[in-house]
């Protein structure tokens, strides 16, 4: 019975902390596409790619979820624990840490400054580790 309600929180975890991660991943950088829309209105499309940049690692947990329907939580649930809670922190702190770089990317766009190629790619490498924990935990 533990096994099998440690395999249910994992897979919550998963799920729940990505989208939180991505919840506060798209705010920040939302909050600075919209300081940055007073100033440079003209760019408003280069804010709206950068601030939806962190809602990834929600779809990342959502896609271990989907994965995870067929496991047998049971068997296997103290090790699902572990790989969801794992999965579910990196895809919350590299959200988070995305929309930080997005937001300064904002910031930098609206001043007249070319950086929207830098922070795309400064921004993919937060993200890198929210797929490596993904391709991890699929691999389980």
């Amino acid at each position: 019975m533990i096994n099998l309600i440690l395999g249910y929180l994992g897979f919550g975890l998963m799920l729940g902390l990505a989208g939180i991660g991505s919840a506060i991943g798209t705010t920040i950088a939302g909050n600075a596409a919209e300081g940055a829309l007073k100033k440079n209105p003209e760019k408003s499309s280069t804010y709206m790619i950068l601030s939806a940049l962190p809602a990834t690692q929600g779809i990342y947990g959502f896609v271990g979820f989907l994965m995870w329907m067929g496991k047998d939580f049971a068997a296997q649930g103290p090790m699902l624990f572990g790989v969801g809670l794992a999965v579910g922190a990196v895809c919350l702190l590299s959200a988070i840490r995305q929309g930080q770089v997005c937001a300064n990317g904002i910031i930098g766009v609206s001043q007249g400054h070319e950086v929207m190629t830098n922070t795309l790619i400064y921004a993919a490498l937060p993200e890198f580790y929210a797929i490596l924990s993904l391709v991890a935990a699929l691999m389980i």
